[in-house]
């Protein structure tokens, strides 16, 4: 269980929105749809249920999100149609048409976040190759890294230094994580990147593929 599921929740809204318009094909009111009450339901529910075996906790999340939603719109009455003729046919015929309009629309917003993404990184003087270059190639040093940068992605005061001087403040960052100065200057480049796409709310799906373990103690 994460430490603080409210804030948790009230920081990821954003990400439940757009995995919600996307599959209603239109965008939603947090005060009129109950599209958007049953996501977050959904959404919360991903959270009870998650353990690490099932993957990417964000990835997990929105199939949760997806399929209840489906189900939602199968029972609902505003969309009596579903009830009409062959129910497992129209509904099946439903789930496909979501499916495809889900894949279009996360596909035209994914390429949007990267080429954002991108813009924010040459403003650090990072591009996508040095990312490359500069990933670590074992998996414990990943997951340590997105650690750090979890933590950092919380500490407002480092986050508005780094935004206006657009450098790592190594020895703060040390201070809060324990980390030496040699780690953090090494995966400098790398924690930039993580710690934007962390704490950027236009970043959600490419922040949904980061390997973030809901319930770790840094969490």
């Amino acid at each position: 269980m994460i430490d603080d599921r409210e804030k948790f929740i009230e920081e990821n809204r954003d990400f439940v929105y757009k995995i919600a318009s996307s599959i209603c094909k239109r965008r939603l009111s947090w005060q009129n749809d109950d599209e958007l009450s049953n996501a977050l339901i959904a959404f919360n529910k991903a959270i009870e249920t998650y353990d690490k075996k099932k993957g990417n906790f964000f990835s997990y999340s929105r199939m949760i999100i997806k399929n209840s939603l489906i189900d939602y719109f199968r029972k609902s009455t505003k969309n009596v149609n579903i009830y009409l003729g062959d129910e497992e046919l129209i509904t099946f015929e439903l789930k496909s048409s979501i499916e495809k309009y889900e894949i279009e629309e996360e596909n035209k917003i994914r390429a949007q976040e990267i080429a954002l993404f991108n813009h924010k990184l040459k403003e650090y003087g990072i591009s996508f190759s040095d990312l490359v270059i500069s990933s670590p190639k074992h998996k414990d040093t990943r997951e340590e890294l997105i650690n750090v940068a979890f933590l950092v992605s919380r500490e407002q005061q480092i986050l508005e230094r780094l935004n206006k001087t657009k450098q790592l403040p190594i020895k703060q960052i040390c201070l809060l994580t324990s980390k030496s100065e040699k780690f953090i200057e090494k995966w400098r480049r790398y924690l930039i990147a993580l710690i934007l796409i962390l704490s950027d709310s236009d970043l959600m799906y490419i922040k949904s593929y980061l390997n973030i373990k809901v319930g770790d103690k840094n969490g």
